[in-house]
Parts: structure tokens; sequence; C-alpha cells
């Protein structure tokens, strides 16, 4: 089984890249945060990806991760009732790894619910059968920055804004103004947003 690669960045998008390892060419499927990493990586830059092997009858499969806990959390959410790999790598974009992790450990049906795919049925299986398992990941992880910083993100998510772009919003207008109140912060964030 391939558990790393190391080479030259061929090609790349939000959902797959090309790698070169000594002229052979690997097809990774990476989630968004991963390919957030990477992506400032000039054709021919070395690059490298924890991978997880997925074997198929039909196909053999590379998920490619920037980091070691993306790889545990995805080998986590594979292992869920009705979660396959392009399922986990959909969650993993849908959500940075450490709200993932947060909100499992939360029991947030409703957070997890906001990502494309995850309907509230297998929200709640993913907390039964995970929150756990990631709760030592979860001990690991700095706070969150207070609960309304969830509730703003909620909020945005309500308005139609993908989760994962709502919170990066919200920690950038935390960032910039980091006494600001709640609603200061959301009418930052909204802003941000609607220049994008």
């Amino acid at each position: 089984m391939i558990g790393h690669l190391q080479g030259k960045l061929l090609s790349s998008s939000p959902e797959k890249v090309l790698i070169d390892v000594q002229g052979v060419g690997y097809d990774v499927h990476v989630p968004l945060s991963t390919f957030s990493e990477i992506e400032h990586v000039a054709v021919g830059g070395a690059v490298g990806l924890h991978i997880y092997t997925h074997l198929r009858e039909s196909a053999l499969e590379l998920f490619g991760f920037f980091s070691v806990q993306e790889k545990l959390l995805f080998e986590k959410l594979i292992g869920v009732g009705g979660i396959g790999p392009k399922l986990a790598r959909v969650i993993l974009s849908g959500m940075s790894p450490r709200d993932l992790v947060v909100s499992l450990a939360a029991g947030d049906t409703a957070r997890l619910s906001t990502i494309s795919g995850v309907g509230k049925k297998t929200a709640e299986r993913m907390i039964v059968e995970l929150k756990d398992r990631v709760q030592e990941m979860a001990v690991d992880l700095p706070p969150a920055g207070g609960d309304a910083t969830d509730d703003l993100v909620v909020a945005m998510v309500s308005l139609g804004y993908k989760a994962q772009e709502a919170e990066i919003a919200v920690a950038r207008a935390r960032k910039d103004n980091p006494d600001g109140e709640s609603q200061e912060i959301l009418k930052a964030s909204l802003k941000a947003l609607s220049r994008a």
C-alpha cells in the first residue's frame, strides 16, 4: 500500500492533483483543505502528501492529505456506515479538520448537516460512531474562540453561504477586530463575502 508520495506537482485542481514521482504520474484525490495548502506550489515544484490507498474490484484510487490529522479523520470517516472515500473527501472539503473534530466531539448535528452531501441521518450516524473516537483529537486542539463564532458561522450558512467560506470570513473578521461584538463581526464577514 502507498502511504506517502513525495514528488513534483504536474497539475492540480480543487479535487485532484497529479504528482510525478521519479517518472511515474500519480492521480491523487484531495480535499479542499489540502488543495488550499498546495495551490501556491508551482508546476514542477516539490510536494508531499500522506496517502490513503483505496482498493476496489475495478480500480485503485489514491486519496492525499497535507496533514496526518486529515488522513486520520478520513480513515475514521470511511469507517462510518454509508460513508465511502468520495463522500469522506467531500466532508473534509466542507469543513476544516479542526472544526470537524470539534463538531463531532460536541455532537453538533446542525453544523455537520451544512456540509454538502451530509443529511441529518448521516450527521447523526457520524456523531454516534465517531464522537468517542475523536475525543482524543479534540483535546489537542486550541479553543474555538467561543460559541459566538460558531453561532455566526451557522447564521451565515442559513443565509446560503458555504460553511468553509463562512468560517474563513468570520476568522478574518475576528482577527481584524478581536474585541468586536458579534453583530460587528457578522457585518464585516458578510461584507467580505459580498466582495468576493
